[in-house]
């Protein structure tokens, strides 16, 4: 089966970069394969601009990627693929 194309990934606004039980806050975006690997041989996936890079195993694991110097980028509380 073919990876997804588009994912949208969910980071949390709370104090520990968690969403809040009740989910009304957060910041999503939208990432789309770039036709790169990372370097654990997944597919990378960028959002329209670029800054935000993630690789995405076939079993939904995340792996945040910096996009340029001194960014320490935060992994998201939940990665939902889109059809």
């Amino acid at each position: 089966m073919a990876p997804p194309k588009r994912y949208e990934l969910t980071f949390g606004d709370g104090p520990d970069g968690q969403t809040p039980p009740d989910d009304t806050v957060g910041d999503r975006v939208v990432v789309a394969a770039t036709g790169a690997t990372g370097p654990g041989g997944h597919p990378v996936y960028a959002d329209a601009s670029g800054i935000v890079r993630a690789e995405i195993s076939d079993r939904g694991e995340v792996r945040m990627l910096a996009s340029g110097g001194q960014q320490s980028p935060r992994s998201p509380v939940r990665v939902e693929p889109l059809h």
